[in-house]
């Protein structure tokens, strides 16, 4: 790459970073380079290094090369001044709708470098805003999830942007079912930030259960935030907490991505308590998931066949159901979800306000730790074994087609089966339909989730709970998913704990659109 020579570099302007203007912001290098804050991106004129984003058609470079080129602030990695007198800048260049590649730019300064140092410093305060930099992660690589590769997909996708992020990497290679568990139950707390699974939605579901196991369960779920690089089938964490089910793409928003306070779900079957952060099935989503485990090569297209080979079957799941309901009407919940979307925005805003004072100031944002030592906060509703509370609303249903619980909105990419889901809310979002519909109204019910009409859809009941108690009537051998993982089929309790875990993501809220019309909801 070619390099201006080591002399002194001008720094136009000098006022505080705060109230500095597009100009002052600009790093001036012989041979009319140039690199400026300039609005949400770092602007560089440097007719060199903007050859590398010409507009390319079949891989070849068309057009006439342009004079300079714009880097979201989102896209830098990192910024410093070198030992060796050097500027770098490393940043995130999309080569494609589905992948990110490194680039550097480097450029020698002469002996005056304060100035750069300072000008280096604003870059990445913009750059990070609330989100932590060079997060220590442990890092848990499952290469047999979905269709497999997670191996060369960490390898060749991922860890390079981490690496560039000066992100600390301790990394396991996952080599049977469940050492993830053991893995988090005994990790150092104060060793990491983050851990990232890279998988699909079964390997997360390790990660918080083997936090869930610790004597100090609370203060692992709060401390230990838990990211997801998707690698599996669903990606369902990816898709609400990333906005992406792409390796690299999500890479990148997990190294800009902010703790977020994320509810839980205990369920108790048996004598057993597990944590859910995902959802719960019983019925035809259940078997489209659990029934199509030996088409785990197609990847997510093994859900459309699975659905493909029931929705004419008309089955039904006899059960009963009792819940803790907290709202029913569908008005209400998007009004709901209007109050924490606002919330959200708002504590957003707040946050980067803080960060930006904190780095003028040279102040950390970071406060010590209250949270206590203890295990798994107790069950408000008891358990599977108890009796159900009185205020709860039983009701049975003789021809169930559906029942679904979820946490989070997007169940897999293009599946939102829960708009109204909030990351923080201590609620949980039920939605369950009829299973002797026509075949014509089934296919048009599930075709809506993707449209974004399911819940506004007259055949679909859509609740927010805090609670529930499912028992199916028959005891036959059949399917119960917890996330995506086959549980017996038998009766189980559920019930939520606001806040108990800690994720990564990019805004602080679920990435995917709400119930249409939620905008215009009355608070």
């Amino acid at each position: 790459m070619a390099m201006a020579e080591p002399v002194p570099v001008h720094v136009a302007g000098s006022s505080a970073p705060e109230t500095q203007s597009a100009a002052s912001n600009v790093l001036l290098f012989p041979r009319g380079v140039s690199l400026a804050l300039a609005g949400d991106s770092l602007v560089v004129k440097d007719r060199t290094q903007a050859r590398c984003h010409r507009s390319k058609l079949c891989g070849i470079s068309v057009g006439d090369p342009p004079a300079e080129f714009s880097v979201p602030f989102y896209n830098v990695l990192w910024t410093e001044v070198t030992d060796t007198g050097s500027l770098t800048i490393d940043y995130a260049l999309a080569i494609s709708k589905k992948h990110f590649r490194i680039c550097t730019l480097t450029y020698p300064l002469g002996e005056q470098t304060s100035e750069v140092v300072k000008w280096s410093n604003t870059l990445l305060m913009r750059a990070y805003g609330p989100a932590q930099r060079r997060k220590r992660a442990k890092v848990l690589v499952n290469p047999y999830s979905g269709p497999g590769g997670a191996d060369k997909i960490w390898e060749h996708e991922v860890k390079p942007l981490f690496e560039a992020a000066r992100m600390s990497l301790d990394v396991v290679r996952t080599k049977f079912s469940g050492e993830a568990v053991g893995i988090c139950e005994n990790l150092d707390l104060d060793s990491y930030d983050v851990v990232i699974p890279c998988s699909g939605d079964g390997l997360p579901y390790e990660c918080i259960n083997g936090l869930g196991k610790r004597s100090d369960a609370r203060k692992a779920l709060r401390q230990l935030a838990i990211a997801h690089i998707p690698c599996g089938s669903g990606n369902a964490m990816s898709c609400n907490l990333n906005g992406t089910h792409r390796p690299s793409i999500a890479a990148l928003a997990i190294i800009k991505g902010v703790r977020t306070p994320f509810d839980l779900m205990s369920i108790t079957q048996g004598n057993t308590r597990t944590l859910s952060f995902l959802s719960q099935s019983v019925g035809i989503i259940a078997e489209c998931d659990l029934g199509t485990e030996h088409l785990r090569w197609l990847g997510a297209a093994r859900f459309h066949v699975g659905l493909a080979q029931r929705v004419f079957s008309k089955k039904l799941y006899p059960c009963d159901i009792s819940m803790k309901v907290e709202m029913s009407e569908k008005t209400d919940i998007k009004a709901h979800y209007k109050r924490e979307r606002t919330e959200s925005v708002y504590t957003m805003r707040k946050e980067k306000d803080g960060e930006r004072e904190a780095s003028l100031t040279g102040e950390s944002t970071t406060t010590e730790s209250t949270i206590t030592g203890d295990g798994l906060p107790p069950l408000k509703f008891g358990t599977i074994n108890d009796k159900v509370p009185d205020d709860w609303e039983t009701a049975s249903y003789d021809r169930l087609g559906n029942f679904y619980c979820g946490n989070m909105a997007w169940m897999a990419p293009d599946a939102n089966f829960f708009t109204a889901a909030c990351p923080n809310d201590g609620l949980m979002d039920v939605v369950f339909n009829d299973g002797d519909i026509s075949a014509a109204k089934y296919v048009e019910l599930l075709t809506s989730v993707e449209t974004g009409h399911f819940f506004d859809n007259p055949h679909v009941t859509y609740r927010k709970v805090s609670a529930y108690r499912f028992t199916p009537r028959n005891q036959e051998d059949g399917y119960i998913s917890i996330d995506g993982e086959h549980v017996p089929f038998e009766p189980f309790q559920v019930e939520i704990h606001q806040g108990l875990g800690t994720v990564l993501s990019r805004n602080g809220k679920y990435e995917a659109a709400g119930p249409l019309g939620w905008e215009k909801a009355n608070v």
